[in-house]
């Protein structure tokens, strides 16, 4: 028997690890090529991990709810090829083992290794590799830190004594992005409420507990948070799920990060109504596709874009980031309640058509769960329909590490003052506010106000007798 690694595999340029959810088979289980053996999560999306080839399941070697960092073996299958096998940490691939000049080529493999003493049939299956909850926290020489929090440690000068000072929220008390820009927070501020840190830090209110978790909390300046119960014992508390304790992390981080400003227009989008609801019959027929306002919202976005390139930034320390390609996120609303954002990428490079095929394909499989960690990457602005909801306006929270993010309301018919030749008339329009968040650090109102009036021109300049789809 052969034994292949099945391997962590590389789900996007900026993913370095996942969480393991779920093991869809257990050791001593049959598996097929492409067969889903596991679930794993990113700070993105979930994603299914196949079988490389045919075998049984013979190890696990991290257990549900796992940070595994991208190329380690996670678990070991066993085959009946006559050569050992391992999966290419690179490409997620299979390749016999390639004889070493202490093994000359065709000699006898040597013998495989006697199998270990299978668990008792009531056991669990036992995990190895990854701690057990009821293991004791690594030591602070034992700690790992992601190559993300290292990063940050060494361009803030910090050094490895004072990063393992740093309280962590993570997995075993992993310090992760979070932790650290907290601390740097903390560390940044020479008074605390008008009085000095140190002191603050000494007074006896500080210390009333010293237990490690009091300990702890005082350290990130909050109280120790009170058991969740009901008052009124009809109450029902409910956990945060994975996914939505990773949103409120991220509109956390973002308000703490960008002061936000929002300004608002109303458009006249009546032309643009009246030109899709005459072509969205035959549109479908010719292209398959059916056409919302949402490609057209992406299309005036990525040309105002393109005329007010400051827009499409984001902040790296004292630098400002110019973006090269114009990636169009789109907020989706997922049946569980919690939101997800796809990106269009190079959508300035698309025609009409173009962008509907991708908005609908994106949002599709956005619901059904399918979406690739990649195309969750990699946005440059984000555009989200709060008029899906019925809702006229609203104050959006900037997706980052953007700088600005557009918020489009409901259409609604509303009396409106039309200029034409013989004056001034009042006459029913479909009209729909617009609002701009943005980040004051490098967006002023200028340029946040204009970007948004460019817009909203490129809406009301629609051309109702075009044919170019």
């Amino acid at each position: 028997m052969a034994q292949v690694e099945l391997i962590m595999p590389k789900m996007g340029e900026s993913i370095i690890e996942a969480t393991i959810l779920n093991w869809t088979k257990s050791v001593g289980d049959p598996v097929e090529v492409d067969e889903t053996i596991l679930e794993i999560a990113t700070d993105k999306v979930d994603s299914e991990v196949p079988s490389p080839v045919d075998g049984t399941l013979a190890k696990i070697l991290f257990e549900p709810d796992s940070v595994v960092a991208v190329g380690d073996v996670i678990a070991l299958i066993e085959t009946d090829a006559d050569q050992p096998v391992a999966a290419s940490p690179a490409t997620g691939g299979v390749s016999a083992d390639v004889p070493t000049p202490q093994e000359p080529a065709g000699s006898p493999a040597p013998p495989p290794p006697a199998p270990s003493t299978p668990p008792a049939p009531a056991a669990a299956p036992e995990y190895v590799g990854a701690p057990s909850a009821r293991q004791p926290a690594a030591t602070d020489d034992e700690r790992y830190y992601s190559p993300l929090v290292r990063t940050m440690a060494k361009r803030e000068n910090i050094g490895a004594a004072e990063l393992a000072t740093i309280p962590g929220t993570g997995k075993n008390g992993r310090v992760n992005k979070a932790d650290m820009l907290a601390y740097l927070k903390r560390r940044d501020n020479s008074f605390v409420n008008g009085t000095h840190a140190n002191f603050a830090q000494n007074t006896p209110t500080q210390v009333s507990d010293t237990s490690p978790n009091a300990r702890r909390d005082a350290d990130d300046g909050r109280k120790p948070s009170p058991a969740a119960t009901s008052v009124s014992g009809g109450d029902e508390i409910i956990a945060m799920g994975r996914m939505r304790k990773l949103i409120a992390q991220h509109m956390v981080n973002s308000k703490a990060t960008s002061p936000h400003v929002t300004s608002f227009i109303e458009v006249d989008v009546t032309d643009i109504v009246n030109w899709r609801n005459g072509i969205k019959k035959s549109f479908q027929e010719k292209h398959g596709e059916k056409i919302t306002f949402t490609p057209i919202f992406i299309e005036a976005v990525a040309k105002a874009i393109k005329d007010f390139p400051l827009v499409n930034v984001s902040v790296d320390g004292d630098n400002i980031i110019k973006k090269a390609n114009i990636n169009i996120g789109m907020a989706a609303a997922l049946p569980t309640g919690n939101l997800i954002v796809p990106v269009i990428k190079n959508a300035d490079h698309m025609n009409l058509l173009g962008v509907t095929k991708a908005v609908n394909d994106l949002a599709s499989r956005a619901r059904a769960g399918k979406l690739k960690p990649d195309e969750t990457q990699g946005g440059t602005f984000t555009l989200t329909n709060v008029g899906t909801f019925g809702n006229v306006m609203g104050t959006p929270i900037i997706n980052q590490p953007q700088v600005a993010i557009l918020a489009v309301g409901a259409i609604r018919k509303k009396p409106a003052v039309v200029e034409t030749e013989y004056g001034d008339l009042i006459a029913v329009r479909q009209m729909m506010f617009l609002s701009l968040s943005y980040d004051h650090r490098v967006v002023d109102g200028f340029l946040g106000g204009s970007f948004l009036r460019r817009i909203g021109d490129y809406l009301e300049a629609f051309d109702a007798n075009r044919s170019d789809v």
